[in-house]
């Protein structure tokens, strides 16, 4: 079976973590307030853990909803 490249909607949730991890680093870089008495800006990156586990079981959603649908087809 060959390998098809990943959907441009799989891609651009991909982005999403990379972006929100890397290139916000201005916003959190501070240890007060704090949050649940952990400094903010672990509590960024524990928060951004998840919604990277969530992006990519969302992505993995659709790309297998993707080649069942297109195993139909053929």
């Amino acid at each position: 079976m060959p390998v098809r490249p990943p959907s441009p909607l799989a891609l651009l949730l991909a982005l999403i973590p990379f972006i929100g991890i890397c290139f916000t680093v201005s916003l959190w870089d501070r240890v007060f307030p704090m949050v649940f008495g952990l400094p903010f800006n672990l509590v960024w990156l524990l928060c951004w853990i998840a919604l990277t586990t969530a992006c990519l079981w969302l992505i993995y959603w659709i790309e297998t909803r993707r080649d069942t649908s297109g195993s139909e087809k053929s």
